[in-house]
């Protein structure tokens, strides 16, 4: 994103408007962008708050786009074909199949309006999940750009961009889970951003979260399920 100089009157009512503060005024009292910091996510041009449309869209290259896809909801994954961060499987997980009995999902958001992300950070956090033999969903964008699974090292070329959030999405058997939430609480104290997790569950017959139990034997408080999939559908079934 720039701001076109011959537009902008410096009237600063977009400075509230950017989510992680790239928007500026610098010593002459212009309104600027912190190239840097932007993290192209298009919120101060939607917004339509700039009284004389001085934002203007850039056309951005290669490693600068990943910004974008990773900032602004409406940008789509060249290697997903779809917008967002995740994939459909941590929502639909039953219907798809994804997530099998003795085995858990995670996915760890590093990230948030108002901070964001260095992809440098969220390597920290996958290259200990790596080391764990997790299983990276393939599906899932930030995978995609990983030198190599086994290894959650990041391919050299993107590592210093800056994302408003990112996805780190696995799958891994259910033993796996308390040293996950060791490596996790390690790489805590090692990131310079905030992160999230949430676990996901196969209910066992009897209706038990086996997982979300482990979590909470493990000292961990756990939350309620925000998404439950009641099994009005199973994998291979038409709609």
């Amino acid at each position: 994103m720039w701001i076109n100089r011959e537009l902008c009157v410096n009237c600063e009512q977009c400075l509230p408007y950017c989510p992680v503060g790239a928007i500026v005024v610098n010593d002459a009292g212009e309104v600027e962008i912190d190239f840097a910091e932007c993290v192209e996510c298009s919120v101060c041009l939607r917004s339509g708050v700039c009284p004389t449309d001085a934002f203007q869209q850039q056309e951005l290259a290669w490693p600068r786009i990943i910004r974008k896809v990773f900032s602004d909801p409406t940008a789509v994954h060249e290697g997903t074909g779809v917008a967002g961060r995740g994939t459909e499987e941590m929502k639909t997980n039953e219907l798809t199949g994804r997530y099998r009995l003795g085995m858990f999902g995670m996915g760890v958001e590093l990230g948030r309006p108002g901070v964001g992300t260095r992809l440098t950070e969220v390597e920290k956090v996958t290259t200990r999940l790596a080391a764990l033999g997790v299983q990276f969903e393939p599906g899932n964008p930030l995978t995609q750009l990983m030198k190599d699974t086994a290894s959650g090292l990041l391919r050299d070329d993107i590592k210093e961009e800056k994302v408003l959030s990112a996805i780190v999405e696995f799958v891994a058997p259910n033993e796996k889970l308390p040293a996950v939430l060791v490596a996790l609480e390690e790489a805590a104290v090692e990131v310079d951003t905030v992160f999230s997790v949430g676990i996901i569950d196969r209910l066992t017959s009897s209706g038990e979260a086996p997982n979300v139990e482990q979590a909470r034997r493990l000292g961990y408080s756990v939350g309620p399920s925000a998404k439950l999939n009641v099994g009005l559908g199973r994998p291979g079934r038409p709609a």
